[in-house]
This record gives C-alpha cells, sequence and structure tokens, in this order.
C-alpha cells in the first residue's frame, strides 16, 4: 500500500453500516412514536366530539317547551318564513312592539301595527330596505340590536336597554321579535335581567349549537319566561346539530308573570299545528320526526 493510500484511510475513514439489530430497534421505535402520537390525535378528537355533543345535549334540554292554562296561539306574520306564534289572549294592553332583523318585508310587525294600532320600531342596520305596511305604523331605525354602543363595519349598534330607553318606553309594555342570524346571544346577555322581567313576550328566532354562550342564555331567559312554543326551520336541517335536528329553531317566550303554567301537559309540550315549514318545499326537520 502507498504512503498516499495509508494517508487516505487514516484521514477519511469510511462510514460505519448500521448493524440490522440496531436498523430493526430504530424502525420499533419510530412506529412506537407513530402510533402514540395518532392515538393522541384520536383521542383528543374523540374528546373534542364528547364534549360538542354533551353542549348540543344542554341546548336540547334547555329548549323544553311547556304548555300554559291561559295562552291561545296565533300565528302573525308570514304564513311559512317570517311568521312567529304568539299567545294572542296575552298581548293587549300593549304600547309597541319591536322588530329586530326586519330585510325587505316585514310582516309580523305589519300585523302586529294594523291589529293593535301601535307603532313598531324596526331595527336592522344590514338591509336598508324600508318595509311598507298599508294601515300600519312602522318606525325604521338604520342600527342593530348588540351587547354595546359603537359602530362595526361602518354600522351602529346600540343594545335592547338603550333602544327602549331612547325611544322613550322602558316603562311602557311592549313585545319582541328578533330573527338577527346569531347575534342574539351577545345581545341578550348584555341585557339586564329587569328589562327582560318586564317584556311579557319574545318571539325570537335563535341560531347555532356550538357555543357554551347558548346554554347561559337560554338559561337566564327561563328564569323570566316560558318556552311555550319550539319550531326548527327546515332552511337549516343537518345531521351536525344533532340532538337537535336544524342549527335555526323558532322559539317564542311567555313572561312568567302572566303565564300560568299547566301542570297536565306532559312536558315537552306537544308542538302547536298553527306552525309551518319556513321552506313549503323542502323536507322538513322536527324533533320527533
Amino acid at each position: 500500500m502507498s504512503v498516499f493510500q495509508l494517508l487516505s484511510v487514516s484521514a477519511f475513514p469510511q462510514t460505519q453500516t448500521i448493524q440490522p439489530r440496531n436498523l430493526l430497534r430504530i424502525r420499533i421505535a419510530f412506529v412506537i412514536i407513530t402510533v402514540t402520537v395518532a392515538a393522541t390525535i384520536v383521542i383528543s378528537d374523540l374528546r373534542r366530539r364528547a364534549a360538542a355533543r354533551r353542549l348540543r345535549e344542554a341546548i336540547l334540554a334547555e329548549l323544553q317547551p311547556v304548555a300554559l292554562k291561559n295562552c291561545t296561539l296565533k300565528r302573525f306574520g308570514s304564513a311559512n318564513d317570517g311568521g312567529y306564534l304568539m299567545c294572542e289572549n296575552l298581548i293587549e294592553p300593549i304600547d309597541a312592539a319591536y322588530s329586530y332583523g326586519v330585510g325587505s318585508n316585514d310582516d309580523w310587525g305589519c300585523e302586529v301595527s294594523r291589529r293593535y294600532h301601535v307603532p313598531v320600531h324596526e331595527y336592522d342596520c344590514f338591509d336598508p330596505a324600508r318595509p311598507l305596511c298599508s294601515g300600519g305604523t312602522l318606525v325604521f331605525h338604520n342600527e342593530c340590536v348588540g351587547d354595546r354602543t359603537g359602530s362595526r363595519a361602518s354600522r351602529f349598534f346600540d343594545t335592547l336597554e338603550n333602544q327602549i330607553r331612547k325611544n322613550g318606553e322602558t316603562a311602557q309594555r311592549v313585545i319582541i321579535k328578533m330573527d338577527i342570524e346569531g347575534a342574539e346571544w351577545d345581545a341578550l346577555l348584555a341585557t339586564p335581567d329587569e328589562l327582560l322581567a318586564s317584556i311579557p313576550q319574545i318571539s325570537m328566532e335563535m341560531h347555532g349549537y356550538d357555543d357554551p354562550k347558548i346554554v347561559e342564555v337560554l338559561r337566564k331567559l327561563r328564569r323570566n319566561f316560558y318556552l311555550v312554543n319550539l319550531h326548527f326551520n327546515n332552511w337549516s336541517c343537518t345531521t351536525k346539530a344533532a340532538p337537535l335536528p336544524a342549527w335555526a329553531y323558532q322559539t317564542h317566550w311567555v313572561n312568567k308573570r302572566i303565564g300560568v303554567l299547566d301542570p297536565t301537559v306532559p312536558v315537552p309540550a306537544p308542538m302547536s299545528p298553527l306552525n309551518a315549514p319556513d321552506s313549503p318545499t323542502w323536507p322538513d326537520c322536527q324533533l320527533g320526526r
């Protein structure tokens, strides 16, 4: 061997070959790590799904309508989407009504205004359309209801308490209809219990099934109100909301000061036949169907 060859071997030793036994150990360790990570991900996902399911079950547990001895339900507004059930015999005396989330028409507000000869304050900062109502008095406010006063993206928001106060109707008897695409949770959380306790009836479409504040708001409402009607919007039917059949649901709340509970009717009370699908052409989805 030449001197050059000796220098090359000593300066640049050959890379040692990994023994088969060591290679097997490396592979086993890699498999163990991979399986552990995968199992952690699966367990985490199962826990998340279980927690989400428990939340939806808790929401459904709060949405248990009852029957009242002194409530005669009547549908106000549209025959389908835009119609709401209220206790007709418990509306009067009435000084004003509030319609939140209006769009291009407000059949509910128009019918209430014409029938009871009261102004209906409409609030909508997303749709600038001014609904018409022959024979009724609609007072449009280009603002929305929220959890605080202020502008967001060039739209003005104010609280329910402030809006009723600015209209000078804090001490008057008002009823409310609300359909504001999920903003109801924050708006109601910001509303004092004292104000809610003064409102005889609230008709409201509620939205969502994956936010813990939903349960908080439902419990807050139930402190002062009976839930006397529950109807799911068939535009929003989805198995993702199970055990709820849909992610949007119309509710009607009657103040406990005026409602008389009928303990002979089982809970949940049967759904009124006055309810109608929001879409007459889409399949319906209600509890028990």
